[in-house]
């Protein structure tokens, strides 16, 4: 993808955050905006570095972590393409407390604290976007916090190949595909899975906050009880179904 020739006002209309923006308001909020492309490995930001605008992956994977005193890494997020980062950093005035690096070949697209502040300035409706959209990276949070604290191994390795399934079909309290409001017809079609690890399993292993040899170890456990099938970072699961059932146990 040759930057040069990429339109950003277009790309910007498709994300949630700018859907409602008018065409003239998304030209005038691209003049704030600056794609970078990074290769596997650069580093985005580090922690300590200025915040004075928040990130969309465009294309790619972003990782975004801390390291602790120790030199331990954990991973916080996988930001893969059309979903942003940064966001409520960027109005603290504060600089970055967390590292984002590029996974693989990656296109960044930064839009600037003051376009935003100057279009939050002329519609208060931007604003409440804006809100939407951190709100929901703060649940995000509360919803990981919950499941480091109160579900085992299993069931964090579990929830996360079936993260693209209904919330209601991975929850503890477990409902079936049915109870869960899928039609008969969806449900046949959400039967056979086939998931594709993003990343490495190390990196996976840590956003789960578990070791790399624990999560391998879910994963060959799973496959010989029958409930998953790994062909390298392709994992297909026959039943979701039964899978779900089995985060229970």
């Amino acid at each position: 993808m040759e930057t040069r020739n990429f339109d950003l006002p277009r790309y910007l209309a498709v994300l949630p955050l700018f859907q409602e923006m008018s065409p003239e308001e998304l030209q005038r909020l691209a003049l704030g905006c600056r794609l970078k492309r990074h290769s596997r490995g650069d580093t985005v930001f580090r922690v300590g570095e200025p915040c004075e605008e928040f990130h969309v992956t465009v294309m790619g994977q972003v990782k975004l972590y801390a390291i602790s005193p120790a030199g331990q890494e954990k991973v916080i997020e996988l930001v893969g393409p059309g979903n942003s980062f940064a966001e409520a950093l960027m109005f603290t005035g504060k600089p970055y407390i967390i590292n984002a690096q590029a996974l693989a070949d990656t296109l960044v697209l930064s839009v600037g604290k003051a376009a935003v502040l100057a279009e939050i300035e002329r519609d208060s409706r931007f604003a409440m976007r804006m809100l939407a959209g951190i709100s929901r990276r703060l649940h995000g949070l509360v919803h990981d916090v919950q499941a480091y604290s109160l579900h085992s191994g299993m069931q964090r390795v579990i929830g996360y190949l079936l993260r693209d399934l209904p919330e209601e079909a991975e929850d503890a309290a477990a409902f079936s595909l049915a109870d869960a409001g899928v039609t008969p017809a969806a449900s046949a079609q959400r039967r056979d899975l086939r998931v594709s690890l993003p990343v490495s399993k190390a990196t996976i292993a840590s956003r789960l906050s578990l070791t790399p040899e624990y999560f391998s170890r879910v994963l060959h456990e799973l496959e010989a009880a029958g409930l998953i099938e790994i062909d390298k970072r392709e994992i297909r699961i026959p039943d979701a179904k039964r899978l779900a059932g089995h985060k229970l146990q």
